[in-house]
């Protein structure tokens, strides 16, 4: 391993920094503020643009703390492989995790920092310190629950509304609310990213055959979970709820049919290979399992979720997500 001086290209960084995989990202945001019942616009685009700097932050933070072990385990590696000094992807890091910040502070003001501080420290300290703890499943899973409910609290903020008696709610009263409404798919998110991580630790060396099984079966439920049309904070048309549930439900089998296959293929041959392959389509399957839970929350954003899934295989056969 030799940190040289050359600048890295383009192809290096994006591998170091995953960077098909920040396609799931904007989806978590997306949750959130579908759930809470808040419209697109500028302020949810903002949040989005900072979530995905923090998460490629996270990227090359994991890279920079983990170059000596994939110097023997993935060689391959951009940090190994030498294509990236190691000192380069600290820095990008740094500088992704500060864009991160201002982003959610002019999109989402004290609102969006408070929201988006909690998530920075959280990926910071799975990279730097629980990531080989009994720890890390919980952390990561933790990091894409902030994520959903910073979408709630900041995305596409919407002025207090008038409460029962004609009196006008509260900034904090709509927060809690917000919150509420975006507790459920902030939960499924989660499972769905701890099973991910779980099998993440077995990319390597073979996994017990009992691992993806059990994986398998939370992410069944969790699909189902996401697709059932209940809990709306809105209340659409007939047509615009039957066309919600019709969505969340192919959505919900594409998430079964890319990360569900890819776990019962590991069931019957738990190698590292066939767990690298389901931890690689347990990230882009993010996409559709988050296009299930913006339909079950009545938004037309799903049907862009779905469009995005298969456009995410094309740039993952070049970078790996993973």
């Amino acid at each position: 391993m030799n940190d040289r001086e050359a600048v890295p290209r383009a192809a290096d960084l994006a591998s170091l920094v995953r960077a098909p995989a920040a396609l799931s990202v904007p989806g978590d945001v997306l949750v959130g503020a579908t759930a809470a019942g808040r419209p697109l616009g500028l302020r949810t685009a903002g949040v989005m643009a900072s979530s995905v700097c923090l998460y490629w932050a996270g990227m090359a933070l994991s890279d920079y703390a983990d170059a000596a072990v994939d110097s023997v385990e993935r060689p391959e590696r951009p940090i190994p492989s030498g294509r990236v000094p190691r000192r380069t992807a600290r820095s990008v890091a740094a500088g992704l995790t500060a864009a991160g910040l201002g982003l959610a502070g002019l999109s989402g003001g004290r609102r969006g920092l408070a929201a988006a501080l909690p998530l920075t420290a959280l990926v910071w300290a799975y990279d730097l310190k629980l990531k080989s703890t009994p720890a890390g499943p919980a952390a990561m899973a933790g990091a894409r629950v902030l994520d959903v409910l910073a979408g709630a609290v900041a995305g596409g903020g919407k002025p207090p509304s008038p409460a029962p008696g004609g009196t006008v709610g509260t900034a904090s009263g709509e927060t809690a609310r917000a919150l509420g409404r975006a507790a459920l798919p902030a939960l499924l998110t989660g499972l769905h990213t701890c099973t991910l991580t779980l099998l993440s630790r077995h990319e390597i060396s073979n996994a017990p055959a009992r691992l993806p099984a059990a994986t398998l079966a939370v992410s069944s439920a969790t699909a189902v979970a996401g697709a059932w049309p209940l809990g709306r904070p809105t209340r659409p048309t007939p047509r615009a709820s039957a066309a919600g549930t019709a969505v969340a439900a192919a959505a919900a089998l594409a998430y079964l049919g890319t990360y569900g296959r890819a776990q019962a293929l590991a069931v019957r041959d738990p190698s590292g290979g066939a767990v690298r392959r389901a931890v690689g389509a347990g990230i882009l399957a993010m996409v559709p399992l988050r296009a299930a839970l913006t339909a079950r929350g009545g938004a037309p954003g799903a049907a862009v979720l779905g469009a995005v899934h298969p456009l995410a295989l094309r740039p993952a056969g070049r970078v790996s997500p993973t």
